[in-house]
């Protein structure tokens, strides 16, 4: 598909009223993008808040896939090192720290929903080993992922 002019403005200017209705790509890479931190199409850098509210959305849609530091600098179009500062910075917590965060929120509303088995949860949720999971989800909602079912799940209760 060609650009038009009209289109071509829109991608040159970074206009912020078409984020996710506009993107735009490369068909034999299948990359598709908006202006960025890494390729600085018209040597414009969208600023800090911006690149976070960026990590965050993958963050909270891609949780439960393997996301390392490094895997975020390639998704995000930028080095592992100042996405981690950049992000400690302005959210006052690592990129891991936050994705635990949300693994373990979203641990804890499968939990009460329903009777799946812990490393199942686990799994599903990106957290690959369980001991580390149950560890992890006790110390931030104070109960073991069993305790807490037991606790609070309405279905556990019948």
């Amino acid at each position: 598909m060609e650009i038009t002019d009209e289109t071509w403005e829109i991608i040159k200017n970074n206009d912020k009223n078409f984020d996710n209705k506009l993107w735009y790509g490369v068909a034999t890479t299948k990359i598709f993008c908006r202006p960025c931190k890494r390729c600085r199409p018209m040597d414009k850098i969208i600023p800090n808040e911006v690149w976070v509210e960026e990590i965050d959305l993958l963050l909270k849609n891609h949780y439960d896939e393997d996301l390392s530091l490094e895997e975020l600098g390639q998704r995000l179009h930028g080095s592992s090192s100042y996405l981690r500062h950049i992000y400690k910075k302005i959210k006052g917590l690592t990129p891991q720290q936050e994705l635990t965060r949300i693994r373990l929120e979203q641990a804890r509303i499968r939990l009460l929903k329903g009777n799946e088995a812990i490393s199942e949860i686990a799994r599903d949720v990106g957290m690959m080993n369980t001991p580390y999971f149950i560890k992890s989800f006790k110390k931030r909602y104070g109960l073991a992922p069993n305790q807490y079912r037991k606790a609070y799940n309405i279905n556990s209760k019948k």
